[in-house]
């Protein structure tokens, strides 16, 4: 070899030590950075006319597992999914109440019934039949604030959409611009392990509302689908459309034009159920609360309303046909094809509320009285508990066939409520610890700052031992200068 070629690998292997040390160091300092792939220094034969003159860097490479990435943004997406269900039906049980705490709905109902028990072994109290009218009232609100909170749920998610619709979009148009910002760095012969880092991140992002698989293309460049196979990158990025509303009522749906539904590109697509694209998500999970979890449960609680209605609704003889029972529709008799949102207005009739200008004695006498009757009158005041107790099928809702009291009734829809939500709850520990591990695997494919500092080591032998290489061939130069 002569004395410029030794020179020459020397030097080349001088400048290979020194990025590798680079990239050594760049790896160390953001170990802890997420979203940061691990860099390694690629390196190859350099050669001038077929003879080896050192070593060549032919560029820096990211280590990212693309299998194992894709697999937990999926695991990711699905546990937003299960968690945003089990927050519903969290709230909805709490709204309606455990059995046994106070102001839950089962508690409510077995208060009215000691009231009315109460009420009928001492008829001439006014003190006991205050009882009963409060108790009943307490009901019809209880019953009414858990549909509220049903609706309420269904407004949070609608404007949660709009916001994961906003963020999507954004991100989506920023991993498009950063694929040309990529391509142009890898044209230049620039190092675009950095953009690729944060195109990342904004992938991560988009996976936890949307679930997706992330194709490479070449020059760097990356498409994105949702499992279900919409487009949402490629080449340039497309756009999710969608407006909030601002309040949610039970009589509003998508087909009815009261809600947005989702589009792609301006053509609507199918936010959840079996024919969606983008299903597995949060954006898919407060779709389903609104139009499908939330309606559902909007429908057993009316339901209850319905039954509760019809269950004191033809004891009294003193009500004309056609008037409310004990309880009403807003002060009116309950129409079967209004029963849509019927939880919300289901309220004590006024004749015999106080707190609405009626009198007590007609909780005892009829609500029909003109005249109080006699306070030993007990017969109204039992045939009310009667009909509480009294076995029924509820004609409404989706509760499964058989004979129920109401309080039976309240029961079975807190049950189907919380076994729900244990459900989901499972769901979301099973995705969450899925997730989890995957993300344990990914970063044990990172940054392993041990291992950085043992090649750390490596680079700094090579370097001292090109230094020397340089040293020895410059002693020689001397020497043969010398002569």
């Amino acid at each position: 070899m002569s004395i410029s070629g030794a020179l020459s690998n020397a030097l080349s292997g001088l400048t290979a030590s020194s990025r590798s040390a680079e990239v050594v160091s760049n790896n160390i300092a953001n170990a802890l950075n997420e979203g940061y792939a691990r860099r390694e220094l690629v390196l190859g034969p350099r050669s001038l006319g077929g003879t080896g003159q050192g070593v060549a860097v032919t560029g820096i490479s990211r280590a990212v597992n693309l299998v194992l990435l894709s697999d937990r943004r999926v695991a990711q997406a699905g546990t937003g999914d299960r968690q945003t269900r089990a927050q519903f039906f969290t709230k909805l049980e709490v709204a309606i109440g455990a059995p046994g705490t106070e102001g839950s709905l089962t508690s409510r109902i077995a208060a009215l019934d000691t009231a009315l028990i109460e009420a009928a072994s001492r008829p001439e109290s006014e003190g006991r039949l205050t009882k009963v009218a409060d108790t009943a009232r307490a009901l019809a609100k209880q019953i009414g604030a858990a549909a509220t909170s049903v609706q309420s749920a269904r407004a949070d998610a609608d404007h949660q959409i709009g916001t994961d619709v906003e963020r999507v979009n954004a991100a989506m148009s920023r991993v498009a611009e950063m694929n040309v910002e990529i391509r142009g760095h890898l044209s230049s012969g620039r190092d675009p392990s950095a953009l690729m880092d944060q195109r990342q991140q904004l992938v991560d992002q988009i996976a936890s509302v949307v679930p997706l698989r992330e194709v490479q293309r070449d020059h760097g460049q990356i498409a994105l689908f949702t499992t279900g196979g919409a487009v949402l990158v490629d080449g340039r990025a497309n756009a999710f459309g969608f407006t909030t509303v601002g309040v949610v009522e039970p009589d509003m749906t998508v087909g009815g034009g009261g809600l947005s539904g989702l589009t792609l590109n301006g053509l609507p697509i199918a936010a959840s159920g079996p024919y969606s694209t983008v299903t597995g998500g949060t954006l898919a999970a407060n779709f389903a609360v609104r139009d499908e979890l939330g309606p559902a449960a909007q429908s057993r609680l009316d339901a209850v309303a319905r039954d509760l209605i019809e269950r004191f609704g033809s004891l009294d003889p003193t009500i004309a046909p056609g008037n409310p029972g004990l309880f009403t529709d807003a002060g009116a008799a309950l129409l079967p094809a209004n029963e849509l949102g019927l939880a919300q207005r289901l309220s004590l009739n006024a004749t015999a509320d106080p707190a609405q200008g009626g009198a007590l004695w007609r909780l005892r006498d009829g609500l029909g009285a003109l005249t109080p009757g006699p306070t030993g009158n007990s017969a109204l005041l039992g045939a009310l508990q009667a009909a509480l107790t009294a076995s029924r099928q509820p004609v409404s809702g989706d509760f499964l066939p058989g004979l129920r009291s109401f309080s039976g009734l309240g029961a079975d829809m807190l049950s189907a409520v919380s076994t729900a939500r244990l459900s989901a709850d499972t769901e979301a520990s099973f995705s969450a610890a899925k997730s989890e591990g995957l993300k344990v695997q990914e970063l044990q494919g990172g940054v392993d700052t041990d291992r950085e500092m043992q090649d750390l080591l490596q680079i700094e032998k090579a370097y001292a031992a090109n230094a020397k290489v340089i040293q020895t061939v410059d002693e020689m130069l001397d020497l043969l200068l010398g002569i």
